[in-house]
């Protein structure tokens, strides 16, 4: 095998390090407190038959953070402290503590930047790439041999689960610096901006789109009864998502749609889509809905995504009568 262990270590120690406050954004089993301890379990297993507990590798002599390091600048050639620090998703300090025992070692060396004297790139020495050849091998063998006692399905099983928890411990890392709340008066503007920048981007403008609304310049006056509500997603203060729910227009009383939920693009594919899905439906069902209806256009992928994969139906035909008729997709879920 070509990929080397190291990657995989890596996600495991990171789950290791954040399963206890990890929040899973997905909708919960039926029994949650049994899947987190199952993957508890399992984790600590990995993380012991992995070596990673006794803090260096397999009997080489070199901590799991040299190795990240070593393996980084294979890689990347030369990185400087910062670089070096986000890509391994820990602090400064303890990367420099690191670097600089490899240093030591004859196994990374420091240049500095001619532009800028303070600043070092590191990369490794011929000594460093040798040791690394000889770790990757090594590592390549472990993966190897583990891989022998399953079958070609099996192990496509593993690398596919290993992706997708890594994946989902990824997003929750980045969602943890969001917050979904309740839409405010203060955030009006904040919130037609957005609505109005994801509508243009989509060429959703005209005749037949719900960019013409009148109430996008008042979502929180709009969006403030028993009937309906509208959340936001905030990052650093900004609001760079949101979405709501009302009474579908032209509909009977159990029914609800789904309005004007759009993200900037730079909060897109962290799964806050998701989460402020969630949390709209179960805001729909306390309010008493059956069912919630919602209009897209074809060309949103992603939002059409979204929907499918969160049990919404595409629909022939529109229901009610929203005024939105240049929208080409709709979708209802039973609530």
């Amino acid at each position: 095998m070509n990929t080397p262990i190291l990657e995989t270590r890596f996600h495991l120690v990171v789950i290791y390090n954040n399963m206890v406050y990890n929040r899973i954004m997905a909708r919960p089993p039926s029994n949650p407190k049994s899947t987190i301890s199952l993957v508890r379990q399992h984790s600590r297993q990995l993380i012991r038959e992995l070596d990673v507990i006794k803090g260096v590798y397999l009997g080489t002599g070199y901590t799991f953070s040299q190795l990240h390091v070593m393996y980084e600048l294979s890689i990347h050639k030369s990185l400087n402290l910062m670089q070096l620090a986000e890509n391994l998703l820990i602090d400064k300090s303890n990367t420099s503590r690191t670097v600089k025992k490899l240093v030591e070692l004859g196994l990374v060396i420091a240049e500095k930047v001619k532009s800028d004297s303070r600043q070092k790139l590191f990369h490794l020495t011929p000594k460093g790439e040798n040791a690394l050849r000889a770790i990757i091998g090594l590592a390549d063998r472990q993966v190897e041999d583990a891989l022998e006692n399953l079958s070609e399905e099996q192990q496509s099983l593993v690398i596919q689960g290993l992706q997708l928890y890594s994946g989902a411990l990824r997003k929750s890392r980045l969602q943890s610096s969001y917050t979904l709340r309740l839409i405010r008066k203060q955030d009006n503007v904040q919130v037609a901006r957005v609505i109005r920048s994801v509508l243009t981007e989509f060429q959703a403008v005209g005749t037949g789109y719900s960019i013409n609304d009148p109430e996008i310049d008042d979502m929180s006056g709009n969006y403030r009864n028993q009937r309906s509500c509208y959340y936001v997603i905030a990052h650093s203060g900004e609001v760079v998502g949101g979405g709501g729910i009302g009474p579908l227009k032209g509909g009977d009383k159990f029914t609800c749609e789904l309005r004007k939920m759009f993200f900037l693009p730079s909060a897109r594919g962290l799964g806050l889509g998701r989460r402020l899905l969630l949390n709209l439906m179960d805001e729909a069902r306390k309010r008493g809905y059956q069912r919630c209806y919602l209009e897209t256009l074809d060309r949103m992928w992603g939002a059409n995504e979204l929907y499918r994969k969160n049990g919404f139906e595409l629909l022939e035909k529109p229901l009610g009568k929203t005024g939105h008729c240049s929208c080409d997709r709709w979708y209802v879920l039973n609530l």
